[in-house]
């Protein structure tokens, strides 16, 4: 079996004016990302998902991947990422190549799971797997002018049973978020919060310290991603866990942030960090150290497959068949057509539950006749 065919298709969806949605460092009305459809001389197709701009992405498929992957066995889809540290030398270490070689890996991975009949999480090395738990990713800041408990309301009423909300506005309102949201909740709930890196150290601290009686499972991106030193000094003060990862990219970048401490949870997104084969050494690397792993979702319905397959292959280590913590998947309660419109059957977490898809591969069916509807190029 080779590789005979590469696509990128740019999708994107615009929210009408006055309904932008964002998080402490301002609003957006566009949702864009880039899918890779994968072909091979057999006909199988595997989809994947580059979290990055369409032209960015076909630009460097073409500069750096294409003459590499046509050709190529998709079983030997986990030298694609060693290869691109390597060759071509100094290229890797961006997040535009490490976002193609996410989609040509989870592609790739599609590939092998519908011949060999299995989903990618059991080809990942986990159990078997029928279930996870969202969380709803929520209470974003919002052009339009709504009570601010309407979106925790809204998704105690879908049936969550834990939520991350957005703060990193200012010490007062980010207490008054934290109380409104805890309130709606309910004492029993998950609660975590996502500052988006918009804090200097002691900021974060600050408001760590006020919001630590409502009872935070995590506190997301205090600090921004690039500011280690700040990483290290927020977790020297805060009890609360930490999380990061969704702007790092690659082993090694996840590297020091679990050999250093610098967090409790590891968050990769699928789109971005290297795809499953990278996903795979990011989750033993936080094994090792006991380091939790909860990836990092804002992509479309292809990114949130791979994202739901991962996740359910991640090992429970320490834990036994008691699990305290169960593995949780963020699911973004925005408006957003590129994840609820382009599969044939959408993912649904109401209730509380995300079934686990069990089909081959991503277990995903694109519809692409709406990936049609969605192309931006």
């Amino acid at each position: 079996m080779e590789i005979t065919e590469i696509e990128t298709i740019p999708i994107a969806s615009m929210l009408p004016e006055g309904e932008g949605v964002g998080d402490s460092r301002g609003f957006g009305r566009k949702r864009a990302t880039t899918l890779l459809r994968v072909e091979t001389d057999t006909g199988t197709v595997g989809w994947g998902e580059a979290f990055a701009p369409g032209r960015i992405v076909d630009a460097t498929v073409e500069e750096l991947f294409r003459d590499d992957v046509v050709g190529m066995d998709p079983f030997d889809v986990e030298s694609l990422a060693d290869r691109s540290y390597t060759d071509p030398y100094h290229f890797a270490g961006n997040v535009f190549s490490q976002s193609v070689v996410s989609a040509l890996d989870v592609a790739c991975w599609d590939i092998i799971g519908k011949t060999v009949d299995r989903p990618v999480h059991r080809l990942l090395g986990g159990e078997a797997c029928q279930t996870l738990t969202p969380y709803a990713s929520t209470m974003y800041f919002t052009e339009r002018d709504r009570p601010v408990e309407d979106p925790i309301a809204e998704a105690v009423d879908e049936g969550f049973t834990a939520a991350k909300i957005k703060i990193g506005s200012g010490y007062e309102e980010d207490i008054e978020r934290v109380r409104t949201a805890r309130e709606v909740l309910g004492d029993d709930a998950a609660l975590m919060v996502d500052m988006n890196g918009n804090y200097r150290p002691r900021q974060a601290v600050k408001t760590a310290k006020a919001i630590a009686e409502y009872d935070i499972a995590w506190i997301e991106e205090p600090v921004p991603p690039e500011n280690e030193s700040g990483y290290r000094e927020v977790k020297r003060h805060v009890d609360t866990p930490i999380a990061a990862g969704e702007a790092h990219y690659g082993r090694f970048a996840f590297k020091r942030l679990i050999d250093d401490r610098t967090v409790d949870i590891v968050q990769p997104n699928l789109g971005r960090c290297g795809g499953f084969s990278e996903a795979r050494l990011i989750a033993d690397m936080a094994t090792t150290e006991n380091v939790a792993v909860r990836p990092h979702i804002w992509n479309s319905a292809v990114g949130l497959a791979a994202a739901v397959q991962f996740a359910a292959s991640v090992s429970r280590y320490p834990h036994t068949r008691n699990v305290p913590e169960p593995m949780m998947v963020e699911f973004d309660r925005s408006e957003n057509p590129l994840r609820s419109e382009i599969l044939e059957t959408p993912f649904d977490p109401t209730g509380g539950v995300l079934d686990v898809p069990q089909g081959p591969g991503l277990g995903i069916t694109v519809d692409e006749a709406a990936v049609e509807r969605y192309r931006a190029d």
